[in-house]
């Protein structure tokens, strides 16, 4: 059963962090300078401030490579070819030669301010479930997140395993709905993070799988485990998860944050 008590024991756990240097909205994202350190190494620390026993970068560029010499983060030169970033941590895991009982935590290279407790959580809820994939949610406060089809919900069973993420507000308040669409009903909507923690096994497994219908229909990848018949636990988070950066506003938006962060700290 999947626990949202924070004071479980952390196990041992690695952290991948995918870097594509194509990204469509910010070509060489992972790059992108942040108080003039590239992104992929603020990710990387926030993994290394996790606790985590290793930190890889599985990325298809020399340039990010090289960005990370010294920094006592791994590096895994996978095929720019890769589908999804899920792909590209199999093929990590391959290199590195990762154990099958191993967990690893899937940490998106555009999360320059990931905290380091979610980090360290979604590896303690796959020990502590015992499924094979574990991730993080949280509640929907606005009306205008939970119909943002951007915003992907979940819907947890009672012992916190998925039911089922849509882009579309799950569970549907239909009386509330036809009242009044424009307020925020009564109830607990649940707004889906986009981190993962994996059992090596089930991370080499779940990139062995074909796309399911389900997956292709909503565009989202988690999908194809649930279709597949596959656990994923879902634990709320312990702390806010900051919007990732997909766009040159949103790197913009990111360096004001280290601004205020870094001034911050150096007042205390």
């Amino acid at each position: 059963m999947t626990s949202d008590n924070t004071q479980m024991t952390t196990p041992d756990f690695l952290v991948a962090i995918p870097a594509r240097y194509a990204a469509s909205r910010l070509p060489g994202k992972p790059l992108r300078l942040i108080g003039g350190q590239p992104m992929v190494l603020h990710v990387a620390q926030r993994a290394l401030a996790a606790g985590a026993q290793q930190v890889w970068v599985a990325t298809d560029d020399a340039r990010i490579a090289e960005a990370l010499q010294g920094s006592g983060v791994q590096v895994a030169m996978t095929s720019p070819d890769h589908a999804s970033g899920t792909d590209r941590l199999a093929e990590c895991a391959q290199i590195a030669g990762w154990s099958d009982d191993a967990i690893v935590v899937n940490l998106q290279g555009d999360e320059p301010f990931a905290p380091a407790d979610g980090i360290a959580y979604v590896a303690r809820t796959v020990a502590d479930s015992g499924a094979g994939i574990a991730t993080l949610a949280a509640e929907i406060a606005d009306i205008d997140t939970l119909l943002d089809p951007n915003a992907v919900k979940v819907v947890r069973a009672s012992n916190g395993d998925a039911l089922y993420f849509s882009r579309a507000p799950i569970p549907y308040p239909r009386d509330a709905f036809a009242r009044d669409r424009s307020v925020m009903p009564q109830g607990q909507w649940l707004r889906h993070i986009g981190i993962y923690g994996y059992r090596v096994s089930a991370l080499r497994a779940f990139a062995a799988l074909p796309a399911g219908v389900l997956e292709r229909t909503e565009s989202l990848e988690q999908l194809r485990a649930l279709e597949a018949g596959w656990r994923i636990a879902v634990a709320l988070a312990p702390s806010v998860f900051p919007p990732g950066v997909d766009t040159a506003e949103d790197l913009a938006r990111a360096e004001r944050i280290f601004m205020q962060q870094h001034s911050r700290g150096a007042r205390d």
